[in-house]
């Protein structure tokens, strides 16, 4: 029997709705390595694109409640919910109730019965199947198929099948172990009935024999689904706070990875806002070399190492397609579609435009140097390993920092105005110089390590001069500049300067005081002071805070530490999964969801806090200072 991890309240909350929709966070993540479907406390599946994470939806209720569409299956009365996942996997259960009844239903997007999570095979099977259980009492269910605007439904034996006009060639069917009557069907079951519901998509041409040929049942499916999760979780290795939210974040980073390819997407979602009625709403479904190269060093850490290889491979066969590295590419490596925006559909909670494809590719951000370079100077330093070719494309990275670390650039934060020298971009600069020394040191590759690693310090000197800003009493966000933004809280993280340098110490409180949202959230930056070319206001930005943590952390601070981790892993709710933005005066989740950033800081300040307070790095008291201590390579 499949049983759901305990909410974390253990209760049923009633189903809400804000302005029509329900909120973000009452929403769960199931996936596939290939795609994934938001869920809805209410029992609907909201947000879906197949065949691919970046492939139009099939479901997008969650951006137009009338238009956007959905598969629903609910009691008929049902009037308050609760959502868990099975442990250490990627199902969800999600229990209904009403006056007359209530009903379990286990949702997973198939996995393949010799499935390989940590391997570079397509695990998928291109089905969304629902196992629903009557708990107590006699329940009228509800099957609703909300067909998306445009699409054409037909009836076909016991099930139906639509495709939209815009995609002759894509047709989504819908069967049930009893017979659908249409796009709604209701029927009457007693306490321990049940149905089971599927979704399968095809692409024509597409090659493979659809899913509805396997003779496995039901519970085989789901069975081989959850052994396959099961044997990929078994290799985490993490002990310390919160192993639960530690080994959820885990999992939502593997939910949003493309087997077999390697990339890992910022998000699921497109256009969710990061401010309710503004138009900074983005299209996240796609590749960040940053990203990514943070999600799989923060698995590495938890000892899940094989995603970083599948990763290094991906974005130098994606960058060599180019005389530069591209901020982010579709899932194949290579540049997404042109930014557009999407008329049909109101956005949610009518935070318009809906957008598809992300312009932000075509910025030119230097970061992406040090990035890549340190990914692979992790790989290297644990599989004792750069093969020649390999070596030249990190070569030619390190040569390129070294020529541009004091360019004006976008930034990390992808400013859509004239780019300006970023000291976080610069930085980065100086890690590609530094990691690509100690690789030629290490392998003895055909390189100037001594230049190298010269050049990083006069760079790391030349920055820290620079940046440095007496009025503020801190680091500027940019290289002789006089505004913040929190992106300098990871300095320490990438081993640009120690946490507790004085100069570290100071600039962290002037981000706290000057950023801070209240309860240790921090916004990113203020547009007002810096602008970014979008205008508008925006929510409080996770990861910083994980940032945040880190730094207390190694200046001695470790009790407010662990006091505000406790804080941000409870944001997670009764599902443990974190949005890119959160309203500072409400706490509801903004921005799209779940965001791979959110959960790498929630993974890597868990490892920071299990390494000081095991005792494996020196430290002082709650405010004294430390010195000496060795900063994790990566946020």
């Amino acid at each position: 029997m499949i049983r759901p991890e305990p909410s974390v309240d253990g209760g049923f909350a009633p189903l809400r709705d804000r302005d029509g929709y329900p909120p973000i966070e009452d929403h769960g993540l199931i996936g596939d390595g290939a795609t994934a479907a938001l869920v809805a406390r209410d029992g609907a599946v909201a947000w879906l694109c197949a065949p691919r994470f970046d492939s139009p939806p099939i479901f997008a209720r969650l951006l137009d409640a009338r238009r956007g569409g959905h598969w629903r299956i609910a009691p008929a009365d049902a009037a308050e919910s609760r959502q868990a996942y099975v442990e250490d996997t990627g199902l969800l259960v999600t229990e209904l109730r009403g006056p007359s009844g209530a009903v379990r239903i286990t949702d997973a997007l198939v996995l393949r019965p010799d499935a390989d999570l940590s391997g570079q095979q397509r695990a998928g099977t291109g089905e969304l199947l629902r196992d629903v259980r009557v708990l107590g009492g006699t329940v009228r269910l509800r099957l609703e198929l909300g067909a998306p605007a445009g699409a054409v439904v037909e009836r076909g034996g016991d099930g139906l099948s639509f495709h939209r006009r815009d995609r002759p060639d894509f047709t989504v069917r819908l069967g049930a172990s009893r017979a659908l009557t249409g796009e709604v069907t209701e029927l009457d079951l007693e306490s321990g009935e049940g149905l089971s519901a599927w979704l399968r998509w095809r692409l024509e041409g597409e090659g493979r024999p659809p899913v509805g040929d396997s003779e496995a049942t039901v519970d085989e499916r789901l069975a081989g689904t959850v052994r396959a999760w099961r044997a990929w979780a078994a290799r985490i290795d993490y002990g310390g706070p919160h192993p639960d939210r530690v080994r959820r974040s885990a999992i939502t980073l593997k939910l949003l990875d493309d087997l077999p390819g390697g990339a890992i997407v910022a998000a699921p979602t497109s256009s969710l806002p990061e401010v309710i009625g503004g138009s900074r709403n983005w299209d996240y479904r796609y590749a960040w070399i940053r990203d990514t190269a943070f999600a799989v060093y923060a698995l590495h850490r938890i000892g899940l190492s094989r995603e970083a290889a599948s990763f290094l491979s991906w974005a130098l066969e994606a960058t060599s397609r180019s005389d530069r590295p591209r901020v982010l590419y579709d899932l194949d490596g290579r540049p997404p579609p042109a930014e557009q925006q999407e008329p049909g559909l109101e956005g949610y909670r009518r935070s318009a435009p809906v957008r598809w494809g992300n312009a932000a590719a075509d910025q030119v951000q230097h970061d992406l140097y040090g990035e890549i370079l340190d990914c692979a100077h992790q790989w290297a330093r644990n599989h004792g390993t750069i093969d020649p070719p390999l070596w030249q494309q990190l070569r030619a990275l390190v040569e390129a920092a070294a020529r541009e670390w004091r360019l004006p650039d976008c930034g990390i934060w992808e400013v859509r105005t004239p780019g300006r020298p970023f000291t976080y971009s610069a930085a980065l600069c100086q890690v590609a110089l530094d990691r690509g020394a100690r690789l030629a040191e290490s392998f003895g590759h055909d390189a100037d390590a001594s230049r190298w690693g010269a050049a990083a310090a006069d760079v790391r000197r030349r920055i820290l001069d620079e940046a440095w800003n007496d009025e503020l009493g801190s680091f500027a966000e940019t290289l002789g500049g006089n505004t913040l933004d929190a992106s300098l809280l990871a300095l320490p993280l990438r081993r640009v300067i120690e946490a507790d340098d004085p100069r570290m110490v100071a600039t962290t409180a002037a981000v706290e005081r000057r950023l801070g949202a209240g309860d240790g959230l921090l916004h990113r930056y203020l547009p007002e002071e810096s602008p970014d070319g979008v205008g508008g206001e925006e929510g409080a930005f996770l990861l910083p805070s994980f940032w945040l943590v880190d730094n207390w952390a190694y200046q001695g601070r470790l009790d407010e530490a662990l006091e505000l981790y406790e804080r941000l892993c409870a944001r997670g709710g009764r599902l443990g999964l974190l949005p890119e933005q959160v309203d500072p005066s409400t706490g509801a989740f903004l921005g799209n969801y779940p965001q791979a950033f959110s959960h790498v800081g929630l993974i890597s300040s868990g490892v920071t806090l299990r390494k000081l307070t095991e005792g494996k790095l020196p430290r002082r008291g709650r405010r004294g200072a430390v010195r000496d201590v060795p900063a994790p390579s990566s946020g």
